[in-house]
């Protein structure tokens, strides 16, 4: 449970008020006059979030902010101050604040301000406890999720991995279907059997059955030896066909036959040979319009398709664009010795904002290139890409505001409309932080607010 908030202010009625309007919001509250007070009281029981006076006697809010970040790594620092300019709140964020709050202000927008704030922190923490818990059976490999769909995938993972029934991994190139299909295996009963991967592929085809199946001495010129195939290696394991629609159709026969009777015949031999293996497919193709050309067998297609998961895009789940850089980042400076530590806003926006192609495999690509080309603490917008910063601006745009059917010209409601959509998006961006969306949409907090009212959105 994400509730205990740390007050430091040198006011003691300002104080003593916010700890009586915290405790009826039902957070645990303890508070400090100074910045010594409060060190100690961190060293003491720790914070979820820290509410700090931006100026006080000895240890002010500016100088408290590293010190602060220090004991209470990824805890949200909301600092306040009664003389609040958008140059003291940008600096403050600079120096490690998540948030600024002008005082006075209402207890309304103090409420949504913590809610947001404890709200970013549980979801990391739930992504943090789901990736070390993959991470224990995937080495490296974790996947990360925050969004629904992936969330969703991963939950109907955890009910299907028990079972030996065959399952089809589907979506677009990069995406990770065979992180997931690995996740399934270790998960499963058959854990501590082999994994046995293919691409379907990337093997001739007139080698492919031998591979799977195997062959027995001299079945073909070069067979100087029998061969056990991958099915065989695999016993009381799992083999992953990655790309199962560039199979030929011959092969497909004797798959659905292999799988019907959970029995191989080597290439060249005359006996089948009895097997025990759970099979994951996987395809970037849509299996449908292959059946429909004859280039994929239908009854295959029912054979494998007993359970399917569907692995979005990642222009579908954005939500984890930032949690997956942080863990790309976090990877690439250890394995390349650098001393990046995370990203900056511009940078995350313009990450955000891509549509990738490439998916998870892009990402990562592209995250190891700005590590090595980045000298300092962050990756800076200019260590990305030209295409990532050219589609970011070319989605900056005003010609989506207009549809083409429009007959609307008034240029007051096209003004609002392209306003709204701006405020939109720069929330989506900033996770729904208003004073990092005042600042990167360049306006003051207050006008933000007055417009998020004009407009009717709800952050």
């Amino acid at each position: 449970m994400f509730d205990r908030i740390l007050v430091i202010d040198d006011n003691d009625a300002f104080r003593e008020s916010l700890e009586m309007l915290l405790s009826e919001e039902g957070y645990t509250v303890r508070t400090a006059h100074c910045g010594e007070a409060a060190l100690a009281a961190i060293e003491d029981s720790g914070a979820d979030l820290v509410l700090c006076d931006l100026r006080m006697p000895g240890i002010d809010g500016f100088d408290l902010l590293p010190q602060l970040s220090r004991l209470l790594p990824g805890v949200p620092i909301i600092i306040m101050s009664a003389r609040g300019t958008e140059d003291l709140a940008v600096a403050a964020i600079k120096r490690g604040a998540y948030d600024y709050l002008a005082k006075p202000f209402q207890p309304s927008e103090l409420r949504l301000t913590l809610r947001k704030a404890l709200d970013r922190e549980l979801l990391r923490h739930k992504s943090k406890l789901l990736q070390r818990e993959m991470s224990r059976s995937l080495g490296n490999r974790a996947i990360i999720a925050a969004s629904d769909g992936m969330i969703g995938l991963l939950e109907m993972l955890d009910r299907v991995a028990g079972y030996k029934s065959t399952v089809l991994v589907t979506g677009e190139s990069g995406t990770g279907k065979e992180v997931i299909a690995r996740a399934i295996h270790a998960q499963s009963p058959r854990r501590e059997a082999p994994f046995v991967a293919v691409n379907c592929g990337a093997i001739p085809e007139n080698l492919l059955e031998s591979e799977l199946f195997g062959h027995s001495k001299g079945a073909f010129t070069g067979a100087n030896r029998a061969h056990r195939g991958l099915f065989t290696e695999a016993h009381e394991g799992t083999v992953f066909l990655d790309e199962i629609a560039e199979m030929p159709t011959a092969l497909q026969v004797k798959l659905l036959r292999a799988l019907q009777e959970e029995e191989i015949r080597p290439v060249g031999d005359t006996k089948s040979t009895k097997i025990d293996v759970r099979v994951i497919a996987a395809t970037a193709r849509d299996l449908d319009k292959e059946i429909e050309t004859g280039r994929f067998r239908e009854d295959l297609f029912y054979r494998l398709n007993v359970i399917r998961l569907e692995v979005p895009p990642l222009r579908e789940r954005r939500e984890d664009i930032p949690l997956l850089v942080d863990h790309f980042v976090s990877s690439f400076r250890q394995q390349l010795g650098k001393n990046v530590r995370r990203v900056s806003d511009e940078a995350l926006e313009q990450l955000v904002a891509y549509r990738w192609p490439g998916n998870v495999r892009e990402l990562e690509n592209l995250i190891e290139r700005a590590v090595i080309l980045s000298d300092g603490d962050a990756i800076e917008a200019s260590a990305l890409p030209s295409v990532v910063i050219a589609a970011k601006n070319a989605a900056d745009g005003p010609d989506d505001i207009i549809a083409a059917d429009d007959e609307d010209f008034c240029l007051k409601r096209a003004r609002q409309r392209f306003e709204a959509k701006f405020i939109r998006r720069a929330l989506a961006t900033t996770g729904g932080n208003r004073t990092h969306a005042a600042k990167i949409l360049d306006v003051s907090h207050r006008t933000l607010l007055y417009k998020l009212k004009e407009y009717g959105i709800r952050d």
